[in-house]
């Protein structure tokens, strides 16, 4: 069991995001640092996708963010990132003035891309500060 606290560093990268804001670029949600974060830009759904170096058995993964109200997570296996199939999602609740940390199980999903779609939020803009891995 393995815990990496920066997805970068395994060689992971954000392949997509719906949006970007050059001050919080979506690459500051796999440097394994809350201090920084990707920011919407108000609309929903919002999504990126990340792409494993190679595919990875995932027990869970923990996301922490912002103001995110209802998150769905799917995979695929394939190289280029088409054709996922939902693995779980997840309601997180309202914290005000900190972050919110829910780690979800994927049951040991096989993927090389996991795509993070947030279906709506607590306000119009929410922030994710980091996804990490548990193999």
């Amino acid at each position: 069991m393995m815990i990496d606290s920066s997805l970068s560093s395994l060689g992971a990268k954000v392949v997509l995001s719906a949006s970007s804001d050059e001050n919080h670029p979506p690459e500051n949600i796999i440097d394994g640092n809350t201090e920084t974060f990707w920011m919407s830009t108000g609309m929903f759904p919002q999504e990126f996708i990340i792409r494993f170096a190679e595919p990875a058995k995932i027990a869970a993964v923990t996301v922490d963010s912002y103001n995110v109200k209802h998150l769905k997570i799917e995979k695929n296996t394939s190289q280029n990132a088409s054709q996922f199939e939902s693995v779980t999602e997840k309601e997180f609740e309202c914290t005000e003035g900190h972050l919110q940390s829910n780690a979800i199980s994927l049951n040991g999903s096989s993927a090389t891309h996991l795509r993070f779609i947030i279906t709506s939020g607590y306000d119009h803009f929410v922030s994710v500060h980091r996804v990490s891995v548990k193999n």
